[in-house]
């Protein structure tokens, strides 16, 4: 009989796979975010490390743009890497608990600026200095939360890419954010035996879920699921944030 913790987490992963399989992205996102309301951010970050390298290494090498991506926005990816180690502690830390709260202020703030579609403008001549303060502050938030995408995503949507050079573009700094991860992972020895199972369970539901979203993104405009979505990543984001500061007694 299955355990019902792997159970949710199959069905977690399955979701996340069906959403990513729909509009591209958020797999790592809504997996942490839903694991995180029943155990510490660093496991479920654990669990979801290898499935979220993997998949991001399909879509970095899916184009032809890599070598220039990687010229382009190598002070990003380099700085990112820097940020991850540089925040090591923060998941096993005595500030841990508060991990949970960051990431349920990021997952709204994520959404409401994703709602917004904010739209930004980098003048070249701006983009190196800026790629390295993105990096290194996504490094840091990314090692306390698991999420990647503030403030990256904006600072690459500022950079005018082509659609299909963007999505490769994300794929890079996916891979090379999450690769950096496992080396603080590993360090606070959250990368056991007891997470190959859940997390190969979670690959494999994943990708069933991906599959299942592309078949449904043929029939369903994406758009009207992405905005459904990002609602729910505002609830979830809510809920993660006040039920922590409650727990904490911060209230």
């Amino acid at each position: 009989m299955l355990d019902p913790i792997l159970f949710a987490i199959a069905f977690v992963f399955m979701l996340a796979g069906f959403v990513k399989g729909v509009i591209g992205m958020a797999l790592p996102t809504i997996v942490i975010g839903l694991l995180a309301t029943s155990m510490p951010p660093a496991h479920a970050i654990a669990i979801v490390i290898v499935p979220a390298i993997l998949t991001n290494i399909w879509q970095t090498f899916s184009g032809p743009y890599l070598k220039d991506i990687v010229r382009r926005l190598w002070p990003l990816l380099l700085c990112t890497c820097l940020g991850v180690w540089s925040g090591m502690g923060f998941l096993s830390g005595p500030y841990a608990p508060y991990g949970t709260i960051l990431l349920g202020i990021l997952l709204v703030v994520y959404s409401i600026v994703a709602l917004a579609r904010a739209q930004f403008y980098l003048p070249k001549g701006k983009e190196t200095w800026i790629g390295a303060v993105c990096g290194y502050v996504s490094g840091l938030i990314a090692a306390a939360t698991g999420v990647q995408a503030i403030p990256t995503m904006p600072y690459l949507q500022a950079l005018g890419m082509e659609r299909d050079e963007f999505i490769q573009a994300l794929g890079v700094f996916f891979t090379t954010s999450t690769t950096a991860m496992l080396f603080n992972l590993s360090h606070a020895g959250f990368l056991t035996r007891d997470v190959a199972l859940p997390s190969a369970l979670g690959l494999a539901t994943a990708l069933i879920g991906m599959y299942l979203g592309q078949t449904l993104r043929r029939r369903l405009p994406p758009e009207t699921f992405r905005r459904w979505f990002l609602y729910s990543m505002i609830a979830l984001g809510a809920y993660l944030a006040i039920n922590k500061i409650v727990q904490l007694h911060l209230l």
